[in-house]
């Protein structure tokens, strides 16, 4: 597409993961901010790679999204928006798909990430990398920074908790989960993450009616591997205190994330299902929201409001 004076450019981010097993070290490397992984780091996540089947399915459910998104907004303005990906940590990168966008004419960007709830440390740095690419073109970049109470996003884990908690043992406890920060982000700068995965997870309660004391919690999953402390408690920990409390069952609703990936392929249906598992809880899962028409409708929507 060529931009012309009405059309819109968009800019879909999400995390990124390597298509192919040969494309893991470079990725890890990435992550890694350019230090290359040790050998027997680059081992232990090609074996999380390989029980989930090799590699990750998010870049095609990214792709699915953002395919998605475009059909919903051609829906609703035909031909004003070009949609285009662009990955932290994978190809293309957030600069390259600006750099796309700006020499196809586009002069203004709504950019939205692929995350419902902002940290500075997630949402924030996609906008911050959107927006420094963009200056030298002289590119305005309108960034939708929070979709963590949208309700077609609500609903759709509404459902997914009621037909999750119909499955289990009671009594059974909810687990609302995002991905763990450092805490420092919370403690020292007051990073509003906790209170928007709080925020999501009240209104899914709400909706699913899980009204006692015990329905439900939040924790968090997927800490990185450094020295300094993360939020918590931990997924896993959760369970355990679950089960020294009792419980019968425990269902995770992993609300911070919208595509089956690692982090819910592997750390929630194998490491949290072992540890259910091993203290004789029943266990399961909501499903990923990956490319639902509803709720990829919505984001389209919010992609229009905000582009005016």
């Amino acid at each position: 597409m060529t931009a012309t004076a009405a059309s819109v450019g968009v800019l879909v981010m999400a995390y990124g993961t390597p298509r192919h097993p040969s494309e893991i070290e470079t990725y890890y490397t990435d992550i890694r901010r350019g230090r290359p992984p040790t050998p027997d780091q680059l081992a232990d996540l090609t074996t999380r790679y390989e029980a989930i089947g090799g590699t990750s399915p998010l870049a095609r459910h990214t792709d699915d999204q953002r395919d998605a998104i475009q059909h919903a907004l051609d829906e609703l303005a035909p031909g004003r928006y070009e949609v285009a990906i662009g990955l932290k940590h994978a190809e293309p990168k957030i600069e390259t798909t600006i750099d796309a966008l700006a020499a196809a004419g586009h002069r203004r960007v709504i950019a939205l990430v692929l995350a419902p709830h902002y940290s500075a440390m997630s949402i924030g740095q996609y906008l911050g990398r959107a927006r420094t690419a963009a200056e030298p073109h002289g590119m305005e970049i309108v960034g939708v920074e929070s979709w963590a109470t949208e309700p077609a996003y609500v609903d759709f884990l509404a459902a997914e908790v009621s037909r999750m908690v119909a499955t289990l043992p009671s009594p059974a406890t909810v687990v609302f989960t995002a991905h763990s920060l450092p805490r420092r982000v919370v403690e020292v700068d007051g990073d509003p993450y906790p209170d928007e995965l709080l925020a999501t997870a009240q209104l899914v309660a709400n909706a699913a009616d899980l009204t006692t004391a015990s329905a439900w919690t939040t924790g968090w999953q997927s800490a990185g591997r450094t020295e300094e402390p993360w939020l918590g408690p931990d997924i896993l920990e959760v369970i355990d205190s679950l089960a020294a409390a009792d419980a019968k069952g425990v269902g995770v609703c992993s609300c911070g994330f919208v595509a089956d990936h690692l982090e819910v392929l592997y750390d929630l249906d194998i490491e949290a299902r072992r540890r259910a598992d091993a203290a004789g809880l029943g266990f399961a899962r909501t499903a990923s929201v990956n490319a639902d028409p509803a709720v990829m409708a919505a984001l389209a929507a919010r992609i229009h409001a905000a582009a005016g």
